[in-house]
């Protein structure tokens, strides 16, 4: 912490006269969006918290900046999936995700966006990913789960997926050590402090408002109304961030108009500490002394673990007031399969709402167990549970749920079916995000995807219907 002992103002203005002399006559260009009164605010910023005891050549460090910021000159974000939207909206929901060592929620955390939030909702947000990971196999299998998924929120310009190349960051080479991190975990968080500055670079000419969250958290319902009817009420008040959840970066909301500021304080001192302490700085160098947060909390971690090498994290807020979920209803239905079953189990026990299940002997690539409603319903929440119940053995580790819309070419199946989701540890639990041209949904189709070691346990197959 000690290039960050605030000392006398007065030392600060006696420093800060060179600096601006210097811009003048030496313009730097860290990103291409700054004006010659935003270069003035940095130079500034650069003052007030690089001056110690130990430094006294402030001058050559400034300039020592200015060459690490060499590879932000014109760099452009790759579009992955979507496009940005003409019309500009009230609010851009900014992700960044990279790859978890236990498992990825970014599917999940898009869902409850998406599902949190009326039709009349999404007309004002659009939702920015920035997929961050460097591996292009993790991006591309990402890349093909969303474009699947949210194919309708894609098509109607309300989700954007961006990418930046790793050759324009900063170097990630001999960093400085803060707060006795190991060089590992400096690393990590000054590319991370990065990957936020590439996703509100992006964000910045799109709408009003940005709000950031995690790519590992569930929404309230109505949160975008709730967010929507705050902003109103302080329009014309102060404020840097407004707060809708205590947690890390989710839930904070920029005016888009203060992003390329903070875009460029996130790297100009990407190396010295996370983001979210980066953050704190800048709230008190524009002068937001206390934080303007709101509650209850309208966002929640849906994880136990972080991003760093995975460790657990049992951090939640304590503020969120979680929805009840109701019993499910399993409307009348056939059930019929091709996995090979043992003579005393019946494909009907993995539906039923008792204790009983079906049990495959073995199952291969392709083999499925289909659910086929009496009549087509307003399905909006499936759950499917695979491998036994106290052990968890005789999971289905690797498979899919897929939903199967009414067809006058079929009786007793569907044929034309759309991803609902992946298997995680056995389980899928997702909230059905929307009818796929107004029609309602037949068939619940589990799909084998790589074939078991053993045989298969398919504990319940549980439907939501309005």
């Amino acid at each position: 912490m000690k290039d960050f002992l605030w000392i006398l103002i007065v030392i600060a203005i006696a420093m800060v006269f060179p600096i601006l002399f210097f811009i003048r006559e030496n313009p730097f260009d860290t990103a291409s969006f700054l004006s010659l009164q935003e270069k003035e605010l940095v130079a500034w910023q650069r003052a007030r918290m690089q001056i110690s005891s130990r430094r006294t050549n402030h001058l050559e460090t400034f300039k020592d900046m200015q060459k690490n910021s060499e590879p932000f000159k014109n760099v452009n974000s790759c579009i992955l999936i979507g496009s940005a939207p003409v019309k500009k909206r009230l609010l851009t929901i900014g992700i960044s995700s990279v790859q978890r060592p236990q498992r990825s929620y970014l599917l999940d955390t898009l869902q409850s966006l998406f599902y949190s939030s009326s039709l009349s909702e999404q007309k004002h947000f659009i939702v920015l990913v920035h997929l961050a990971d460097p591996d292009p196999m993790w991006r591309g299998q990402m890349i093909s789960n969303i474009s699947t998924i949210f194919k309708p929120y894609i098509q109607a310009s309300q989700l954007v997926v961006i990418n930046m190349p790793l050759k324009s960051y900063l170097p990630l080479k001999k960093l400085k050590k803060n707060f006795n991190g190991t060089t590992a975990h400096v690393a990590f968080h000054s590319k991370r402090n990065m990957d936020y500055a590439f996703l509100m670079n992006f964000a910045t000419n799109h709408s009003d408002y940005f709000l950031m969250i995690e790519d590992d958290v569930k929404c309230v319902p109505g949160f975008v109304t709730q967010i929507a009817t705050t902003v109103s009420a302080w329009e014309n008040k102060p404020w840097v961030t407004l707060e809708f959840s205590p947690l890390s970066f989710t839930g904070k909301l920029f005016r888009t108009r203060d992003l390329p500021s903070f875009v460029n304080f996130l790297l100009l001192f990407y190396q010295e500490m996370p983001y979210d302490c980066l953050l704190s700085h800048f709230h008190d160098l524009l002068m937001q002394q206390t934080p303007v947060q709101f509650l209850p909390s309208l966002f929640q971690r849906m994880g136990n673990y972080s991003f760093f090498e995975g460790k657990f994290n049992s951090l939640k807020d304590k503020e969120f007031e979680e929805d009840d979920i109701s019993s499910p209803n399993n409307p009348a239905a056939f059930i019929y399969t091709s996995l090979k079953a043992t003579n005393d189990s019946v494909p009907m026990n993995a539906y039923s709402l008792n204790k009983n299940f079906f049990y495959a002997k073995s199952a291969e690539v392709g083999s499925h167990l289909t659910v086929v409603l009496d009549s087509p319903a307003e399905v909006f929440r499936v759950q499917v549970l695979t491998g036994s119940d106290l052990k968890g053995e005789n999971q289905l580790k690797e498979g899919q749920i897929e939903l199967g819309y009414a067809s006058s070419n079929q009786i007793n199946d569907c044929d034309d079916y759309i991803l609902l989701g992946l298997l995680v540890n056995g389980i899928l639990n997702k909230q059905v995000l929307s009818n796929k041209s107004g029609k309602k949904v037949k068939c619940v189709r589990l799909l084998v995807t790589a074939t078991p070691s053993s045989g298969i346990i398919i504990r319940h197959i549980n439907i939501w219907v309005n």
